[in-house]
């Protein structure tokens, strides 16, 4: 859990500091179109256009992982409960039935 709690920590950082980069970019970008020196600004757009893509890609690709270990997440929480519930089918009723008797007093004190 403790290195799941750092690798999130690692790509926040990492996606402040894209972004930070990138801000910067369109900001020397934004300054360079006042002074309106040609060459200048073709260079600053296209380093503008590849820290763009850069970062773009970057955040696709953390999205796409923490899709894909939110699933496995899911998907392997899921099969221990499953596993739990046909270990011991009468203290899963007990909980089910525990449950439904907590709902019904909180509804029915409304």
């Amino acid at each position: 859990m403790a290195s799941r709690t750092s690798h999130t920590h690692e790509s926040a950082q990492q996606l402040k500091e894209d972004l930070h980069h990138l801000t910067q970019t369109i900001e020397e970008l934004v300054n360079a179109t006042a002074d309106d020196s040609r060459s200048n600004i073709k260079e600053l757009r296209e380093r503008a256009e590849k820290r763009l893509r850069d970062t773009r890609d970057r955040l696709e690709a953390r999205g796409e992982r923490l899709y894909g270990e939110t699933r496995d997440t899911l998907t392997h929480q899921a099969d221990a409960c499953d596993r739990y519930v046909h270990d011991n089918p009468w203290t899963s009723i007990g909980i089910g039935a525990a449950m439904g008797v907590v709902i019904g007093m909180l509804i029915g004190r409304r």
